[in-house]
């Protein structure tokens, strides 16, 4: 029995009723012909896996291959192969580099490789985490990044996909990553079209992307089993290598003018607008392909003035308008004409001192701060989330601190900000933009942070509109101005928080996908406080920050530490608040007792079940400090990995042999 999603039939392929087939839209299995185009398809694939398994049989014979048993482009790739004395019969090992070179290759190409991450995080999750690793390759052929879920880790690494490892083409043969590098074009590598008959389990698609001048700036690559190849994965590749390339486009000349053009307004900050970059003198310095798609017919932009291009028109800078090239199309476009950045001076990385680091003796806590503060370090945006109370701004400060940002801290809580004022806040405004705006405009928030640390707290209420806004900003750092004005580019470090679940919010429309992927290149969740292990050094901390020199007697310690403080840390703090306007130097169990609800005496068999959920959470805190990782989350708390496959309902692994 087929079932037909979109039709109100349950058919028999081909068996209904020629009436009721033509009730069935285009595609559906029961319309006629449909029969007909999928056998043709079928003989299609099996017609090429015949003359892909004959041009194999050529290769290992070390006979020649005719033209037409393979695609030109994995036909070129072969020829490449055997001109660099590569022999199909001996597959060399992938070569490894050194990590300190590894380090060196990276910090050559971060910029590329910060833009890159921010859409492999998107990739792994439109492809599917479990089917598909995502890489990132330097032009020397380096796989310097790579994302891939830990149920396929094992599996990935056994082919050599890890970082350090080297693809270039005329050391390990055919392959996606080294293949698109050699012939600076988009390609996807299938099964037996690898070079080496090792790698054909795998199916990979890789895309160049270009620095303005052309140069190549690295490779993108998504790899899978080949029974898991999904076609659509190329178009999807392609579009995230164009994304990247677009913004490495801005990165590289945000000093200059940059014109955006495309058909449509809509596209003017997507990966589909033309990119013209021009000097003082309106004379094109750097452009883009889509640009020269677009302007097709007309003189080679690089070099033309802005005259040669387009009929004379006023465009306000960061404003959308229209222009119409010498061939008569009609475009819109914006011009940015971004202030020149200043040089800053950021203090290196030291630490934070012990003095001024957060209290986190619990394993997920620390280990949540820890990945924070190393995101920090690197200029990565970091989302943080947790419930109410649980330090989300503590946790955001403590990241600023240690970047070693000079600039100011800036909080922002974007719930506590009308809808049709935040943009301004955030941004600034010119004078007469709105009403109620103020005489002679203001810089905006994120000017105020530049240099420093821009936190937007309540993330996941920032409504729709801004959200795209924010996205735009994300691109270049480019502030600009509500009602227009000179954009003005800043040096921030994003630090967001939310309680909201984003997935769950993306999944109902209420936040962009694309900004959720921007804004977790680091995530971290705060644990309760219930499911810390801290509560006693942690309450000890709060106490000598409300009130020097007092204490809690260790049965008030142990009181605290049975309630469950759904107000979380905040909670903590205003009861030892309370607790503390007694005037008492070391504060008492009765005390403490007096501030929260009666404890109520229960059962063994419900003591036990309570304290059971208490260890399900700790052990669920830590495996997600530790990225599911059994084993860190085991060294975390000091207990066996089996205790935590038996938390989990799992069996563990058994030994080999």
């Amino acid at each position: 029995m087929f079932r037909c999603g979109p039709c109100p039939y349950n058919l028999h392929i081909g068996k209904g009723s020629a009436e009721d087939q033509l009730k069935h839209p285009a595609g559906c299995p029961t319309r006629p012909g449909w029969q007909k185009a999928i056998g043709g398809n079928m003989l299609a694939h099996r017609a090429t896996d015949s003359r892909l398994a004959q041009a194999r049989s050529l290769l290992e014979l070390g006979r020649a291959i005719p033209a037409g048993l393979l695609a030109a482009p994995i036909a070129a790739s072969w020829r490449r192969c055997l001109d660099a004395g590569l022999d199909p019969h001996h597959p060399p090992n992938v070569g490894r580099i050194e990590q300190h070179e590894l380090e060196r290759h990276r910090a050559a190409h971060e910029t590329a490789r910060r833009l890159a991450r921010a859409e492999m995080q998107a990739l792994h999750r439109q492809l599917g985490r479990d089917s598909f690793v995502l890489a990132f390759a330097d032009p020397d052929g380096v796989l310097i990044d790579s994302l891939v879920s830990e149920g396929r880790r094992g599996d990935i690494e056994a082919f050599g996909i890890v970082p350090g490892t080297v693809w270039e083409e005329s050391l390990v043969g055919t392959n996606a990553l080294g293949t698109a590098s050699a012939s600076r074009q988009r390609i996807a590598v299938r099964g037996a079209e690898h070079f080496f008959t090792h790698h054909q389990r795998l199916s990979c698609i890789a895309a160049p992307i270009f620095l303005p001048d052309r140069t190549l700036a690295g490779v993108l690559d998504a790899t899978c089993f080949s029974e898991a190849y999904a076609p659509n994965a190329r178009a999807i590749v392609a579009l995230a290598a164009a994304e990247i390339e677009a913004r490495l486009f801005r990165a590289r000349l945000a000093g200059k003018r940059l014109l955006a053009i495309h058909g449509r307004a809509e596209f003017l900050d997507t990966a589909y607008a033309g990119l013209l970059a021009l000097d003082a003198a309106d004379r094109v310095v750097a452009a883009n392909d889509q640009a020269r798609f677009i302007l097709a017919g007309l003189p080679e932009p690089i070099g033309a003035t802005f005259g040669a291009l387009f009929a004379p028109a006023e465009l306000r800078p960061g404003a959308a308008g229209t222009l119409t090239d010498r061939a008569g199309r009609l475009f819109h476009a914006r011009l940015d004409q971004p202030e020149t950045a200043r040089p800053r001076k950021i203090a290196p990385t030291q630490g934070v001192p012990a003095a001024d680091a957060p209290v986190a003796e619990d394993p997920a806590a620390r280990a949540a701060l820890d990945m924070a503060a190393r995101a920090a370090a690197r200029g990565m945006p970091v989302l943080i989330r947790g419930a109410t109370g649980t330090g989300k701004e503590v946790a955001a400060r403590y990241a600023h601190r240690a970047s070693g940002r000079s600039g100011r801290f800036v909080a922002v809580n974007c719930a506590a900000i009308p809808p049709d004022l935040i943009a301004a806040e955030l941004f600034g405004h010119v004078e007469g933009a709105f009403t109620g705006a103020r005489r002679g405009g203001a810089a905006g928030l994120a000017v105020e942070a530049d240099g420093g640390t821009l936190f937007l707290d309540e993330i996941g209420d920032l409504p729709l509109p801004l959200q795209a806004a924010l996205l735009r900003f994300l691109d270049d750092f480019s502030v600009r101005p509500v009602g227009g004005g000179m954009p003005r580019l800043v040096d921030v470090l994003l630090l967001t928080a939310t309680n909201v679940d984003l997935g769950e919010a993306v999944a109902a429309g209420r936040f962009r996908a694309d900004l959720y992927y921007r804004l977790a290149i680091a995530e971290i969740t705060l644990p309760a406080l219930r499911e810390r292990s801290d509560i006693r050094p942690l309450a000890a901390h709060l106490l000598e920050q409300v009130a020097p020199g007092t204490r809690l007697e260790p049965a008030a310690a142990s009181r605290l530490a049975r309630h469950d403080f759904p107000g979380n840390v905040r909670e903590l703090r205003n009861v030892l608040a309370r607790a503390a306007l007694t005037g008492e130097k070391v504060i008492g169990e009765e005390t403490i007792a007096a501030l929260l609800p009666a404890e109520t005496a229960a059962p063994a068999a419900a003591g036990q079940s309570v304290l059971r959920d208490v260890q399900a959470r700790r052990i669920e805190a830590a495996l997600r400090a530790a990225g599911g990782n059994i084993s860190r989350a085991a060294r975390a708390l000091g207990v066996s990995r089996n205790t935590i496959y038996r938390a989990i309902g799992r069996t563990p692994p058994t030994a080999a042999g």
